[in-house]
């Protein structure tokens, strides 16, 4: 398997560098539809609510619905917001394991430690067993800003 990150778990004046794996693996069919009587692909169409006019990717902006009016972002916005990819899990507190709510093990992943960091991770992880405790971390594992050549602003 290949890891999907690379870094290291940092905490205090402690770096150990580890890779990142996906715990789960997403299976899923990527179906088109088709028109029974020809097999041709269905196109869908950006249609004007208002006026049942189709509308050009270029005339198309994206709006966030605040009260009863639409506040406009465009590619500065999301730019601004873009969050900066971490080389580094930085641990910011040690917590008992049972205080951890199981909404944030939605998502499972695995760490492996680097070749240069087998001792430390290893020391790190029996603390954790003895003590019960699991380390509250936050990084940014990916982010891209991607402008699509019919105007489209997409994130991953």
């Amino acid at each position: 398997m290949r890891s999907i990150w690379t870094g290291a778990i940092g905490f205090g004046l402690v770096n150990i560098p580890v890779k990142l794996y996906s715990a789960t693996q997403r299976s899923e069919l990527d179906l088109d539809m088709l028109d029974k009587s020809d097999l041709s692909h269905i196109k869908f169409q950006r249609v004007n609510e208002n006026t049942g006019k189709v509308v050009e990717y270029a005339n198309i902006v994206k709006g966030y619905k605040l009260e009863d009016k639409y506040v406009i972002l465009d590619d500065k916005d999301f730019e601004a917001a873009n969050a900066k990819k971490t080389k580094t899990i930085e641990i910011s507190d040690f917590v008992n394991e049972d205080e951890i709510d199981t909404v944030y093990f939605e998502m499972p992943y695995y760490l492996e430690p680097d070749k240069s960091g087998e001792r430390a991770y290893a020391l790190l992880r029996e603390a954790l067993r003895k003590t019960k405790k699991v380390g509250v971390a936050t990084f940014v594992m990916r982010y891209r800003f991607i402008r699509s050549k019919k105007g489209r602003c997409e994130s991953s």
